[in-house]
């Protein structure tokens, strides 16, 4: 059955994406969104066009962005064009999946899938192998509720960590890492089902994740699980 009905609107999307990985601070510069990531990374720093473009509003926000980083989202080329006029070079194409929650959602196997929040020691070291650190952890910490941490267990070892956050809905799906002696054992996917399982019984009605474009293998693994591109949004930067 086609899943379209019930998949929500790309507004909606990054509604949840935002509300779900979250920024320290927001500051208003004419249409653009300022963000102070706290070291979290690209997606909660990075400057974002709100209203309608503005050239002189780009100018102002240049000189209040520091780290000369900007989101793109769809819809938004005039921006997009102006900033590589200005020597900003393209940063993490980014797809968005989604996927009505009831179609990929699978009670998990008796101590498989355990759901941690706040996070436990042996969660941040997953995350932590994979460059995962506390700034991150802290946009976890900040990310709107309902959230749960994820603990993933094979042949009796810890084999992976996942955050998952509800919003509007939408249950996104944050920083999923598998220990690199797990990979391609199919627990990147029992931990996907569980998480919508999850997602599921707190209401949620759709099950959504942004993956880099180049991360072709979990790419592979979230069409296979039936989910869709729903969007996409891109980066860009410049040396400073």
């Amino acid at each position: 059955m086609s899943a379209a009905p019930d998949i929500a609107s790309l507004a909606r999307l990054f509604d949840a994406l935002d509300a779900t990985w979250p920024p320290v601070t927001q500051q208003a510069c004419g249409p653009f969104e300022l963000r102070d990531g706290g070291g979290g990374g690209a997606r909660v720093s990075a400057t974002v066009l709100r209203g309608a473009f503005d050239a002189e509003a780009l100018d102002a926000a240049e000189v209040l962005t520091p780290a000369r980083l900007f989101q793109l989202r769809g819809g938004q080329e005039t921006l997009d064009k102006a900033l590589e006029a200005r020597g900003y070079r393209i940063k993490d194409p980014t797809v968005i999946y989604a996927a009505p929650v009831a179609e990929i959602a699978q009670k998990p196997r008796p101590v498989s899938l355990l759901a941690a929040w706040p996070p436990l020691a042996m969660q941040r070291q997953v995350w932590a192998d994979g460059d995962i650190g506390d700034a991150r952890v802290a946009v976890m910490e900040r990310a709107c509720d309902p959230k749960q941490g994820f603990i993933a267990r094979y042949h009796n070892r810890v084999a992976g960590a996942a955050f998952a956050a509800i919003h509007d809905e939408i249950a996104m799906m944050h920083a999923l890492l598998v220990e690199t002696g797990f990979r391609q054992q199919g627990v990147a996917r029992y931990m996907v089902r569980g998480m919508a399982h999850w997602a599921q019984e707190q209401g949620a009605r759709v099950f959504a994740l942004a993956v880099t474009e180049e991360n072709t293998a979990a790419r592979n693994l979230y069409r296979a699980l039936g989910m869709i591109e729903a969007g996409r949004y891109h980066y860009r930067e410049r040396a400073t």
